[in-house]
């Protein structure tokens, strides 16, 4: 029992902050908002450390792999799993919308969009997405795809090199233990930044939960905490049976609250690659899905998609009904949570596209939009954990049934 209690001591510690901070916050109002420089610090201290540590990792896991067909059966289950599980979010939450009828009966008053993103055409928007026209622009989180690429190339590179390569694979082997050491330092600090953000946010939001956006708040909340306790069980238990579940519950808790409370699933990479390095996952696995999966790969978004979908069909009284509107729904889903979420201003652009596929009108934009604010603390918590549970699948397509029997972990 006590080595129970042990193991969940830090999340309990985390949980409890949160639960102190959102009691200040509803206490004292936006007054709770003097403290939030205390969660800034924290949120900037992991945004500090993301982008040397998403380098060292991914760069170091693929240079250190025996062979680059490795590299290729990864990114091979990866994609499968990624698209499967975004399918199964938007359909959970299709059924749920389907029920509840989400912005039925909603009056809101349309108005325009203070500000368009400038149009782009394809080829010019994945050149912007997978590339930088400079060296120093990788160093910034706004490019994090470009950085993943990059480290990619780095890798596979030093990799191809051979015996020469070897000192330069030690180094980066070297570089991705300093960086997750440094986590282990800052997350001592994550109560007291976790409290504060949550204390800030709770008093300056709190009571503006309610109205017109309520009822898709009352909606999202309980399918996207069901969808995080049932779904993700289930994907545990397919990954690693009992024991993967128990591991998966073990560890999960500190990066969800991390995402929670930063909103950010970049924010919440160096709590996950902890946690999947706990739950027994590969080294090459967890550090190659982890960051991919910090910017590709959104269950948490294509629910959220899915109801920003029939939330704005609701408010214009059109008929969200057939296989036809369905599918259309999904695919947009999974292009938002997939596809676009890689993209800077992913989110702008994946509700745009919800308008013109449907030829809804341009003044629904902000309605959509507020949606995704209201309901993004969530969203995120179900990408980031999701990520989680995606790299344990991966390893038991690639390492078998028995996978997490093999394992030394606890």
């Amino acid at each position: 029992m006590k080595d129970k209690i042990k193991a969940y001591r830090f999340p309990i510690i985390l949980l409890i902050s949160i639960i102190i901070g959102s009691i200040i916050g509803l206490s004292f109002g936006k007054d709770a908002t003097v403290i939030k420089p205390l969660g800034d610090l924290f949120i900037n201290l992991l945004f500090m450390i993301v982008i040397p540590l998403v380098f060292f990792t991914i760069s170091s896991a693929i240079a250190s792999m025996d062979s680059m067909k490795r590299l290729g059966k990864i990114m091979g289950s990866m994609i499968t799993v990624f698209v499967v599980t975004g399918i199964i979010a938007a359909v959970f939450m299709l059924i749920a919308t389907i029920i509840f009828e989400p912005g039925s009966g909603v009056d809101i008053p349309l108005v325009e969009p203070e500000e368009v993103q400038e149009e782009m055409s394809l080829s010019e928007q994945l050149v912007q997405t997978f590339t930088v026209s400079d060296f120093v622009d990788l160093f910034s989180r706004n490019n994090m795809l470009a950085l993943i690429v990059f480290s990619i190339l780095v890798g596979v590179a030093t990799g191809l090199t051979g015996e020469k390569g070897k000192p330069f694979t030690s180094f980066l082997t070297s570089g991705a233990e300093v960086f997750m050491k440094i986590i282990q330092l800052v997350m001592y600090y994550a109560p007291i930044g976790l409290g504060a953000y949550f204390a800030s946010l709770v008093g300056e939001f709190g009571t503006d939960l309610i109205g017109d956006y309520a009822k898709a708040v009352i909606i999202y909340y309980p399918v996207s905490i069901l969808y995080f306790v049932i779904g993700f069980t289930l994907y545990a238990f397919i990954a690693g049976g009992k024991i993967g579940v128990s591991r998966f519950w073990k560890n999960i808790l500190a990066p969800a609250a991390t995402s929670l409370g930063t909103g950010s699933s970049v924010a919440s990479l160096p709590a996950n690659l902890q946690a999947a390095k706990r739950i027994g996952v590969p080294k090459d696995i967890r550090e190659t899905i982890m960051p991919l999966g910090a910017t590709i790969h959104m269950d948490g978004s294509c629910l959220s998609a899915m109801l920003k979908i029939a939330f704005v069909f609701g408010v214009f009284n059109q008929d969200f009904s057939g296989i036809d509107t369905f599918l259309t729904a999904i695919g947009i889903c999974l292009l938002s949570g997939i596809v676009m979420s890689g993209i800077p201003g992913g989110g702008f652009m994946g509700e745009m596209m919800i308008i013109t596929l449907y030829g809804l009108p341009l003044q629904a934009l902000p309605i959509i939009s507020a949606i995704g604010v209201v309901v993004d603390p969530p969203a995120t918590m179900v990408n980031v954990t999701g990520d989680t549970v995606s790299s344990m699948l991966v390893t038991r397509h690639l390492e078998g049934k028995d996978w997490i029997k093999k394992t030394d972990i606890a």
